[in-house]
């Protein structure tokens, strides 16, 4: 069964930095939760007419069945410093291909 997607809180905490809460039903793990988070965290990026972003964290949980993911981004216009950078609009796509909704 595939997850069903539960929505996703925005929150822009300062400047470039947004942190993202998504929740599913029925994910198989951590990583997969996470990957909503990401999917969430490019779409916001384009929409605010940037184009990289970079992973700072991702706190993950599971409780009563639920999949919680807790992620912060920053969001950049030009492909930030950093080894966890991000290209917004090839993480739409792939997501888009994958069935993942994004925002």
């Amino acid at each position: 069964m595939a997850p069903a997607y539960q929505g996703i809180e925005t929150r822009l905490m300062d400047g470039d930095l947004v942190n993202f809460r998504v929740k599913t039903a029925v994910a198989q793990s951590a990583a997969e939760v996470s990957k909503y988070a990401e999917c969430a965290a490019a779409q916001y990026t384009l929409i605010r007419g940037y184009g990289f972003l970079r992973h700072v964290r991702t706190n993950a949980a599971e409780k009563g069945g639920l999949w919680s993911a807790d992620a912060v981004y920053t969001i950049s216009p030009a492909l930030p410093r950093g080894s966890k950078t991000i290209d917004a609009e090839v993480v739409v796509a792939d997501c888009g291909a994958s069935g993942i909704p994004t925002v």
